[in-house]
């Protein structure tokens, strides 16, 4: 165990599961605290969620005897919640202070709601203030480059986390305009980033970024559901400094896991979820270091609990103890989406995670999109590089050369079940809004009128 690594989470879990100062945190006493939470948040669900007193089919709190358990119950899903998201609330609608509007990516025009309390909204403040303690000391100041403007949105909660370690937040919101941000860093003299991860690398690789004082920025915190470890890698190259990540979603209440100062895995936030990594095609629970896909259950949520949803994120749970001594449990950082995955030649699966580790190393390269689509019976995989200056040629050879290395496509291009389109150099780039998720667009099925 080293000391100076410690993340900030553990004695903060500590005191909010009851333990008496100096009391060390052990898997015993958070599974006891996680067992007694998932007991009341089931109960509660049962008697206050009109969704719940049906889909638990009369199971109560007392019915779970272990942590084991809750595999019997039945997951919760995104259309669950789109279906009818007022059927989950355990409180009054007066009661909710904030609802957020998640717009569906697919072909209906219904949009996910999920609703919170002032008391929800709390945790999640007091969830940011001791995340980002390990980054930021006392003084500094922080640019989020995340939407802030709403009270209850991320940027507004971060900032308000921030300010109780003395840390001034200061919202930019989404980037839209590369050299603007660049400015606002220089001017106001900013110590940390917060941001998705695409946005970042543009900025770090734009040509004005070179006009930031060496040393200025001081640590960075990317947060999406997916950080391509070839992004955290080039930023930390760039501005020499260290690279946190942190993995959360909007159901979670924004927060579920971040860094500590080892930088290997995200420390869940044990005190408030209870994460579980399943088998997606068959529902059972994996074992600690199997990949699988996450599912969580809210323990201390008053507004909307949910219990076992389905985040369709790929990740495991690492068995190996961290090197900062934590006795919490530790997320692999996520690696896609199922729903992004993507079959060519019928057979080997293929992921924006997969292009992202490829292609973001190349120099000069700010962002792509890609799509499959269907020609003359073979797939067709098609990419548009956005960069900025530098010979397209060049780029465009690099990219088609680490595509082909990548294993799924090596595979299919054997079989001949795969063409690589000729690769595309385009002056837009596509900025990200962190709700529309970057994606391989599945074209095969679209019909040509």
């Amino acid at each position: 165990m080293e000391e100076d690594l410690l993340t900030p989470l553990e004695p903060w879990i500590c005191s909010k599961i009851g333990l008496e100062p100096n009391v060390p945190l052990t898997r015993t006493s958070l599974n006891d605290y996680q067992l007694g939470r998932v007991q009341a948040t089931v109960e509660q669900a049962h008697n206050q969620s009109p969704f719940y007193r049906e889909h638990l089919a009369g199971t109560g709190g007392a019915d779970l005897r272990t942590l084991a358990d809750i595999a019997r119950l039945p997951f919760t899903t995104p259309a669950d919640i789109l279906a009818d998201d007022l059927r989950f609330l355990c409180v009054s609608q007066s009661e909710i202070e904030r609802v957020v509007t998640l717009n569906s990516s697919g072909t209906t025009n219904k949009a996910k709601r999920l609703h919170f309390t002032a008391q929800d909204l709390e945790l999640t403040v007091d969830f940011f203030r001791h995340g980002m303690s390990t980054m930021v000391k006392p003084g500094e100041r922080v640019l989020i480059l995340m939407p802030g403007d709403l009270p209850g949105s991320v940027g507004d909660l971060l900032t308000q986390g921030l300010a109780r370690l003395n840390v001034q937040g200061i919202i930019h919101g989404i980037v839209r305009d590369e050299r603007a941000a660049i400015a606002e860093i220089i001017a106001r003299e900013i110590d940390c980033l917060v941001g998705l991860p695409v946005q970042l690398l543009g900025l770090a690789r734009h040509a004005e970024a070179a006009t930031i004082p060496h040393g200025r920025i001081k640590s960075i915190l990317l947060s999406a559901d997916y950080v391509p470890a070839a992004i955290s890698r080039e930023l930390e190259r760039i501005w020499n400094c260290p690279v946190f990540n942190h993995y959360g979603m909007t159901e979670m209440g924004l927060g579920g896991a971040v860094d500590c100062m080892a930088r290997c895995g995200g420390h869940i936030r044990e005190a408030d979820l209870y994460v579980e990594i399943i088998n997606p095609a068959t529902g059972q629970q994996v074992p600690d270091g199997e990949p699988g896909e996450i599912v969580f259950t809210t323990l201390t949520r008053t507004g909307m609990p949910l219990i076992r949803y389905r985040t369709g994120d790929l990740s495991r749970i690492i068995p190996e103890p961290c090197r900062c001594g934590a006795a919490l449990k530790r997320l692999e950082w996520v690696k896609g989406r199922l729903a992004g995955q993507v079959l060519l030649g019928g057979k080997y699966p293929v992921s924006m995670a997969d292009l992202d580790e490829a292609l973001f190393p190349l120099p000069g390269l700010l962002n792509f999109r890609a799509a499959v689509a269907r020609e003359n019976g073979i797939d067709l995989l098609q990419a548009t590089l956005f960069t900025q200056g530098g010979p397209a040629e060049k780029l465009c050879r690099l990219a088609r050369e680490a595509m082909e290395n990548i294993p799924a496509l090596q595979m299919a291009l054997a079989e001949r079940v795969l063409k690589i389109a000729p690769l595309l150099i385009s002056a837009q780039n596509w900025l990200s809004s962190g709700t529309i998720k970057r994606t391989i667009h599945d074209q095969r099925e679209t019909i040509v009128c």
